[in-house]
């Protein structure tokens, strides 16, 4: 018996089903939104909608609008750098917390959150629910380039929107919980 194993092409980098893959390092679909590059481990396409897997990474600046996702979980695992999470709790309460390399922040679904960069440069890798790690791109622009943007992607206000809408997002832009 042999196993499947896909090799994605150079325009399909993930395979888009449930089958076994390798990525080398800064392979994967990539995106940038803001300051930021996002690229797209594992979708939710590969993992029948359970999870998805990405990195970011990205120089100090500014945090992120506050948002929420109804239905999506997220986790940051900081590989390098130092990022500020906040995020509230059941409680209405802020929890804010720097995590350096090798922390680990989980936000539920449903709750209000930001990060920013708070060192040189910082990378994360994150979990959400399957499905949501596709936001980056339809927010931001797909890219070949393995950096972060020389110049913020900022997406119109119908782009992010449509975005939002599509991937389940909410932002919360009258809410600031980093200075």
């Amino acid at each position: 018996m042999t196993a499947e194993f896909v090799t994605p092409t150079s325009e399909e980098t993930l395979p888009g089903r449930p089958s076994p893959f390798f990525l080398a390092a800064g392979e994967g679909e990539r995106a940038h939104l803001f300051d930021q590059l996002f690229t797209v481990l594992l979708s939710g396409d590969e993992t029948e909608g359970q999870f998805g897997v990405f990195t970011m990474e990205a120089p100090k600046g500014q945090a992120i609008p506050v948002h929420s996702h109804d239905d999506v979980h997220e986790i940051f695992y900081v590989l390098d750098g130092r990022v500020r999470v906040a995020v509230e709790d059941a409680d209405g309460r802020l929890l804010d917390r720097v995590l350096t390399t090798g922390d680990f922040g989980y936000v539920p679904a449903g709750r209000k959150h930001t990060f920013r960069v708070e060192s040189h440069r910082a990378r994360t890798l994150g979990v959400s629910t399957g499905g949501f790690e596709r936001f980056f791109a339809a927010a931001g622009e797909r890219t070949a380039s393995t950096m972060p943007p020389a110049e913020p992607v900022i997406p119109s206000r119908e782009q992010l929107g449509d975005a939002a809408r599509r991937y389940r997002n909410e932002f919360h832009h009258d809410v600031r919980f980093l200075g």
